[in-house]
């Protein structure tokens, strides 16, 4: 008889000055515009230390940190989640006014 046991993942989630957010057109170069959970749009940079270790896409659920001037406009990129951890967090009900 064979015993399975359950993976337990840890998924980072957002720190309470970061917002959780999906992202919604690619403007070009580094910069992407994303629709976050507190009602806001913001245009985001990806920093460089993601350029090249994290590719982002249309529709990825994104963890942004707001800059500290024109933090309702301008943000930067903290996190890209994957579609497993995306669905772990719908039904843990993470997310308030995403449309994931």
């Amino acid at each position: 008889m064979k015993h399975t046991e359950e993976v337990v993942e840890r998924i980072k989630r957002a720190k309470p000055d970061e917002i959780y957010g999906r992202i919604i057109e690619m403007l070009g170069g580094d910069r992407l515009r994303v629709d976050c959970d507190d009602g806001n749009e913001r245009i985001c940079r990806i920093p460089g230390k993601f350029k090249k270790a994290v590719w982002v896409r249309m529709n990825d659920i994104v963890i942004i940190k707001p800059w500290v001037i024109q933090g309702d406009k301008r943000a930067d990129i903290a996190w890209r989640y994957t579609k497993a951890q995306v669905e772990t967090l719908v039904r843990q009900g993470v997310f308030k006014k995403l449309k994931v």
